[in-house]
C-alpha cells in the first residue's frame, strides 16, 4: 500500500530505553490486525515473540502467522531496506525501530534527502513512546530525550497505569511545550490503535491539521535544556519569496538546531490559507482552504535548541508584504 506521495509508507519507532519499543513490536507481531507489516528491528532476539508465531525463516528474515514480517539490521539499514524491497512483498507499512540511545533524526533526514534511499518508501512519521515514571528524570539527565521528543509527529504516554492522572496529564503539557505539533496518545503496555500510529502523514503538507498556537504557550526553554518550541502569530500578508529566503538563510546558519519549522501564511491577494513546513534544509507549502471570515493570521511553530524568539518574530516580520 502507497501513500499520497506513491512510496511504502515508513514509520521510525524511537524512545528511550525502557519505555516500551519492545512490547508495542511484539504486540504489532502477533495481534490480528490484518495488516502486512515489516518490522525492521536492531536485534530480533530482544523481541520476545512465542515460537509458535514464527512460520518461516531465511536468516535473519522472519514471518510471522499474522503476515508481518520482521528482521534485524545485520549492518546496515540501507542495506536491510533493499533486501525487504528485494522480496517483492506486498506490505502496507514498513516499521523501523531506532536505539534508544540515539535521536532518530539521522534516520528521518536520510528518507528526506532525495536519493538517499529508494524513492519507493516515504517517510511517514516518527512516533516515540515515554516512559510515563522515569521520562522527567531521563529529561533531566539525557539530552537525546529531548531530541526523541521534538523530532516526534506521535507522541504515546506509556505506563500510564502505574502513573496518577494528573501526573500524566502535566507530561503531557510539558512535553506538548517542546513539540507542540505531535499528537498525543496514552498507552497501557504500548497497545495502540495501529491507525494512531501508521499512515499518519506525519510529513505530508495534504495531511496537515490547522496549527492551534494558542493551545500550548511556548515554552522559554529554560525547562527544557534548551530544546524548546517557539510559536509566532502576526497580522499581514507574508511575502513568500522573502520568507523562504529568510528561512533558507536561518537554516543555512542555524540549520543544526532548528529541527522542524510550520505553519499558516497569509499571501497577498490570496483568499486561502499557504501551509508550509520545513524539516531540516527542506521547506515546502501549498495552498489550504480558504480563510472564511476570520481573521487571516500568520501563525508559525518552531522546535528546536536554543531557540531565539526575539530573531524569530524579527525575521517574520521583516518578511511582511508592507515591510
Amino acid at each position: 500500500m502507497t501513500d499520497a506521495n506513491g512510496g511504502l509508507p515508513v514509520t521510525l519507532l524511537a524512545g528511550f530505553l525502557g519505555a516500551g519499543k519492545t512490547t508495542l513490536l511484539n504486540y504489532i507481531l502477533s495481534q490480528n490486525h490484518g495488516r502486512r507489516i515489516a518490522v525492521i528491528e536492531n536485534e530480533f532476539g530482544e523481541i520476545p515473540v512465542d515460537h509458535h508465531l514464527v512460520i518461516g525463516a531465511e536468516d535473519d528474515i522472519f514471518e510471522m502467522n499474522n503476515g508481518c514480517v520482521c528482521c534485524s539490521i545485520r549492518s546496515d539499514l540501507i542495506e536491510t531496506l533493499n533486501r525487504l524491497i528485494e522480496r517483492h512483498d506486498p506490505f502496507d507499512a514498513v516499521l523501523i525501530e531506532c536505539t534508544g540511545l540515539a535521536s532518530p533524526a539521522p534516520i528521518a533526514q536520510a528518507f528526506l534527502v532525495e536519493g538517499a534511499v529508494s524513492t519507493s518508501l516515504t517517510l511517514d512519521g516518527v512516533v516515540t513512546l515515554v516512559d510515563c515514571l522515569n521520562i522527567e528524570r531521563q529529561l533531566g539527565e539525557i539530552e537525546v530525550a529531548w531530541e526523541q521528543i521534538a523530532f516526534s509527529n506521535v507522541i504515546l504516554l506509556n505506563k500510564t497505569d502505574l502513573a496518577p492522572a494528573a501526573d500524566v496529564e502535566r507530561l503531557r503539557k510539558r512535553l506538548a511545550g517542546i513539540n507542540p505539533l505531535a499528537r498525543f496518545h496514552e498507552t497501557v503496555n504500548a497497545m495502540v490503535d495501529l491507525s494512531d500510529i501508521l499512515h499518519i502523514g506525519g510529513f505530508n503538507l495534504d495531511a496537515s491539521r490547522p496549527l492551534d498556537i494558542g493551545a500550548y504557550p511556548a515554552n522559554p526553554g529554560a525547562d527544557h535544556g534548551g530544546i524548546t518550541s517557539v510559536g509566532v502569530s502576526l497580522a499581514g500578508e507574508i511575502d513568500w519569496n522573502r520568507f523562504c529566503q529568510w528561512l533558507q538563510m536561518l537554516l543555512i546558519t542555524d540549520g543544526m538546531d532548528v529541527f522542524r519549522a510550520k505553519g499558516v501564511l497569509a499571501l497577498p491577494g490570496e483568499d486561502e490559507r499557504f501551509i508550509f513546513q520545513s524539516v531540516y534544509m527542506m521547506i515546502d507549502g501549498r495552498p489550504d482552504n480558504p480563510w472564511g471570515s476570520g481573521p487571516r493570521l500568520n501563525e508559525l511553530v518552531f522546535i528546536g535548541r536554543d531557540l531565539d524568539r526575539q530573531r524569530l518574530e524579527a525575521g517574520v516580520r521583516a518578511c511582511l508584504a508592507s515591510a
